[in-house]
């Protein structure tokens, strides 16, 4: 059962870290690989304070690097460094955890130390921080059988004991974030309301996989 932490003061500006397909949702993990150099700078200057980075994807997906300029989806995930290792071969490598959705209000330029900040609204997620603890939900049998599916069409292996004891929303955001969808469909995944709402389109995108394989993705955004 997920448990809520100590609340914490959310900055209203955060340096920004533009990934293309990857998205974090609140309480989930995710572990990067930081090598380019405006962002070890980053990491360097945010491990002197409270820790906390915004991730965004870009609208248009990009390789790395992702170019200075390139615009962002409104929403994204603030999100701690609560995991920091640096094996001394140029990289860090370090595990965010997902605090609270936000919304885009200012993009700053490119400074001295080479990344971007971004100014952001928290009120409008302030739910993301207290979780509902649901053990179950809509749709979690259907996910669960159109997941192994989905699966074995991917050639993914999982540990389904555990996929099938996990409460409902660890269930719902880990698919969120683990599975291969397309950048645009990651993205409209993190702007649903509720875990309800995203089981509902877990739903449909693991339907239009499976039936069309060969469309690499589900619909457009």
């Amino acid at each position: 059962m997920v448990i809520a932490r100590n609340p914490f003061q959310l900055p209203e500006r955060m340096p920004v870290f533009p990934l293309s397909g990857v998205v974090l949702m609140p309480f989930g993990h995710l572990p990067l690989h930081i090598y380019e150099p405006r962002y070890l700078n980053m990491i360097d200057d945010t491990l002197g304070g409270p820790r906390i980075i915004a991730l965004a994807q870009p609208r248009l997906p990009f390789d790395d690097p992702v170019p200075d300029d390139a615009a962002l989806y409104d929403i994204g995930t603030a999100g701690r460094i609560i995991g920091f290792a640096d094996p001394g071969n140029g990289r860090y490598q370090i595990t965010l955890e997902g605090l609270a959705r936000f919304r885009i209000k200012a993009v700053h330029a490119t400074a001295e130390r080479g990344y971007r900040t971004i100014d952001a609204d928290f009120a409008p997620f302030h739910d993301d921080l207290s979780p509902t603890q649901l053990e179950d939900g809509p749709e979690r049998t259907r996910i669960l059988t159109l997941l192994r599916n989905y699966f074995s069409d991917k050639e993914i292996e999982a540990d389904w004991d555990s996929v099938s004891e996990a409460p409902y929303e660890a269930l719902i955001s880990s698919l969120v974030m683990t599975c291969p969808f397309e950048p645009n469909e990651k993205q409209a995944l993190l702007e649903c309301k509720n875990h309800f709402e995203r089981a509902r389109m877990l739903v449909s995108l693991f339907e239009i996989s499976i039936e069309n394989p060969q469309i690499p993705g589900g619909f457009k955004h």
